[in-house]
């Protein structure tokens, strides 16, 4: 069950949708496996942060998120979630859009503003921040497109166009950061914005901490730690006028 509604301290909401890249260069057994970890990890984050999140068709996500200054850390611990996961054998189909999956693994806008109604217990979201977020999703779909053009896949939308000009350029650069990771970096990085410290990472992942480290670094945890930090702080600040 959903703890929150509408009647919280602010009515203006962080909405995150997300459409898988390249999702039918997947095989059938891939679909289904990425579908099932989405899921539990939506329930994980429901537990953590009291966020509501869906999967739609399989390939489609929508995530109401209560306190927006949160939204920026689990729009990044989705897309380090989906990039972490290997076995082209198991996800692959051999089609070659198969690359952008590894590159990208998924498209995510943050849409910022009032959420009119929510009723999560009747799958109804509606307002202005899912729209924003739906619209710039669907203005990039590549669902079946023989020829893939991706350049970004993470974006920042709102009625607020200075909002938007601070925050684009944020994204962008881990866009890129990300767009670089391997596999296990993303692992970690899933991991560190989920507060694990690097002895429980490397427990985990039954590796050394210093091979912890070292994908840390090399994935830029640093730059995007002070992102997911000053994300939430601009929108505290927001939040507070």
């Amino acid at each position: 069950m959903c703890k929150f509604g509408l009647n919280t301290k602010s009515m203006i909401k962080a909405v995150v949708t997300g459409d898988i890249v390249a999702s039918t260069s997947l095989t059938d057994e891939g679909r289904t496996y990425i579908e099932e970890k989405l899921k539990q990890m939506l329930e994980e984050l429901h537990v953590k942060y009291n966020m509501y999140g869906r999967m739609i068709k399989g390939d489609y996500l929508e995530c109401v998120i209560p306190e927006p200054e949160n939204a920026l850390r689990l729009t990044l611990i989705i897309k380090a979630y989906i990039k972490s996961f290997s076995g082209d054998e198991i996800l692959s189909n051999n089609d070659p859009r198969f690359k952008f999956f590894k590159i990208h693994g998924i498209r995510l806008a943050i849409g910022y503003g009032e959420l009119t109604r929510f009723e999560p217990a009747k799958g109804i979201i509606d307002g202005e921040a899912i729209y924003l977020s739906g619209r710039r999703i669907n203005e990039e779909l590549t669902y079946n497109k023989e020829r893939i053009v991706i350049k970004s896949t993470l974006f920042f939308v709102s009625g607020n166009e200075q909002l938007n000009r601070e925050f684009e350029p944020l994204l962008a650069l881990i866009d890129v950061l990300l767009s670089k990771a391997t596999a296990k970096q993303c692992e970690v990085l899933y991991m560190k914005l989920m507060n694990l410290n690097e002895d429980a990472i490397a427990a985990k992942m039954k590796i050394a901490q210093p091979v912890v480290n070292q994908h840390s670094t090399s994935v830029g945890w640093n730059a995007i730690e002070k992102a997911v930090v000053r994300f939430g702080e601009v929108l505290k600040n927001k939040l507070a006028v």
